[in-house]
């Protein structure tokens, strides 16, 4: 009997070692590629507003229906911007080609069925953090040209026009459907190859 029970503490003890190993790996782990990611990534360019231009675009409403149309306004107008070499570049440009700006956010909501106007401001408008191409745009005021579609009561979209980091693509790439994905664990492996885990 007493033989039976060392051994059945000598069974306990390792399989607790056995966990705690697990355990200490795991959290060794756990904390690695977060170590190796921020240590990869070079750190953010934090900008100022000062030679800054963004572009904001403010739907109508939530519906689905306006929001799409706030996004085919945004690439009617990102199609008219030419930048320049700087600010007061794109700034100039806005102002003297307003008129065709508004024209194209005007002809875009026609195309798509809306009876609601669009406004233009050119002006000095509140916007929170933003980060485009590794740099930090910080929350406060920035020149702005604005785009209020009909109401201007939704979501909103913006960027940055100068320097220009107003990034659109046509098409969204879709993601894998969840069965396609495979996951790994170096851990289980770990554990597979200890013959602990099936």
């Amino acid at each position: 009997m007493l033989q039976t029970l060392l051994q059945w503490k000598s069974m306990v003890g390792r399989a607790a070692l056995c966990v705690l190993l697990a355990a200490g790996a795991c959290m060794a782990l756990w904390n690695l590629p977060v170590r190796q990611a921020a240590a990869m990534e070079p750190p953010l360019e934090i900008a100022t507003a000062e030679g800054v231009l963004r572009l904001h675009v403010i739907a109508n409403s939530d519906s689905p229906a306006d929001q799409a149309v706030k996004l085919r306004v945004r690439d009617a107008i990102l199609r008219c911007m030419e930048p320049g070499e700087s600010v007061q570049d794109a700034e100039a440009f806005v102002m003297a080609h307003g008129g065709e700006l508004l024209a194209a956010a005007e002809q875009t909501l026609r195309e798509n069925g809306f009876s609601y106007s669009a406004q233009l401001m050119l002006g000095t408008f509140d916007f929170p953090d933003r980060t485009y191409g590794g740099t930090l745009y910080p929350a406060g005021e920035y020149e702005a040209l604005r785009v209020v579609l009909g109401r201007g009561e939704g979501q909103n979209w913006w960027c940055v026009l100068f320097p220009p980091l107003c990034i659109v693509t046509e098409e969204a790439e879709a993601l894998p459907a969840l069965d396609e994905l495979t996951f790994k664990s170096s851990i289980v492996e770990w554990l597979r190859s200890l013959g602990v885990v099936l």
